[in-house]
């Protein structure tokens, strides 16, 4: 009992005081890990291996792991479901990096605590969507959170790199009033477009299951709703590049829009592609793949637009 305390201290004692390459390479793997799993989630969806554990938390009635009568699609869904573990282990690393700085960089803490208390909410949605048969609006909500927890780890990303290089007070160039209302807007538009995209994905054909509903909307009219916001995405982002050069703003904003506009053209034209070829897996799986980098380079964006980083 005598002995436990000191060696608890020196283990607290070896914890980084400061952003260090450590922190900011686990923050690189959240963000990685949680791109991965929309990734593996995809193929799940893709592969009709939505119900290939028919039972959650368990895998089959008695039994945490697939069965051999699960066959490959019950290792499919079970791989994807194992990730959820990776994804936790990564974020309590990054909280417990940050332990000693919790009081001197609270933004950065709230974000790793962010980070993990979402992932077994995320992991319970989940279970909801499998104890649904995969209901499309359960599974667009399972998205939308994995969406979320990239955008937390994007943030991550940005901050303990500014720190890295700028030391403890990061602060980056004065951007105008115009470019940090453009940057809600582009946030904003980014949103909605991948929100109005989960309604496209759950009309289409490719629903993880031949058992599994689908909504009973019109699949051209829901398609063309989704793409409002992207035209607006579109007009938004031109003009917020063109301010910024005007306005001399911070190279790293610059350097993020030509990101995001890089992003948006990609997308968009897998998913033109993806829709006048009747959806090959292929193409559906990078349009995922896609929408989760346009999360990521939307978020850096907004980021950029706020001016000064807080602690």
């Amino acid at each position: 009992m005598t002995t436990a305390t000191p060696k608890s201290h020196d283990l607290l004692d070896r914890l980084p005081t400061s952003v260090n390459r450590t922190v900011h390479g686990l923050a690189i793997a959240s963000l990685v890990s949680q791109i991965g799993i929309i990734i593996t989630g995809g193929a799940v969806r893709l592969t009709k291996s939505g119900l290939g554990c028919s039972q959650w938390p368990n895998c089959v009635p008695g039994s945490m792991t697939p069965t051999p009568e699960m066959g490959i699609h019950g290792l499919i869904e079970f791989g994807n479901r194992t990730l959820t573990f990776i994804l936790a282990i990564i974020a309590v690393a990054m909280l417990v990096s940050l332990w000693r700085m919790r009081r001197s960089h609270r933004t950065l803490f709230g974000l790793a605590v962010g980070l993990l208390c979402v992932i077994p909410v995320q992991a319970l949605i989940g279970g909801i969507t499998v104890w649904t048969g995969l209901n499309p609006w359960v599974v667009s909500l399972h998205f939308l959170a994995s969406a979320a927890l990239v955008a937390v780890a994007t943030l991550l990303v940005n901050r303990t790199g500014m720190y890295l290089r700028g030391g403890t007070a990061v602060a980056v160039a004065p951007v105008p009033s115009i470019q940090r209302t453009l940057g809600w807007t582009i946030a904003a538009a980014s949103a909605a477009s991948i929100v109005l995209g989960t309604i496209v994905t759950g009309t289409g054909p490719h629903a993880g299951d031949a058992s599994a509903p689908r909504h009973d909307f019109n699949a051209d009219l829901v398609t063309r709703i989704h793409v409002v916001p992207v035209y607006l995405l579109v007009a938004v982002t031109v003009l917020a590049l063109v301010l910024a050069y005007r306005h001399a703003t911070s190279r790293q904003l610059r350097t993020g829009l030509w990101w995001l506009a890089a992003v948006i053209v990609l997308q968009g034209g897998i998913g033109y592609l993806q829709h006048f070829t009747g959806l090959p897996i292929g193409l559906v799986l990078l349009h995922m793949l896609g929408s989760a980098l346009l999360t990521v380079a939307a978020t850096n964006v907004w980021d950029r637009s706020t001016g000064k980083f807080p602690l």
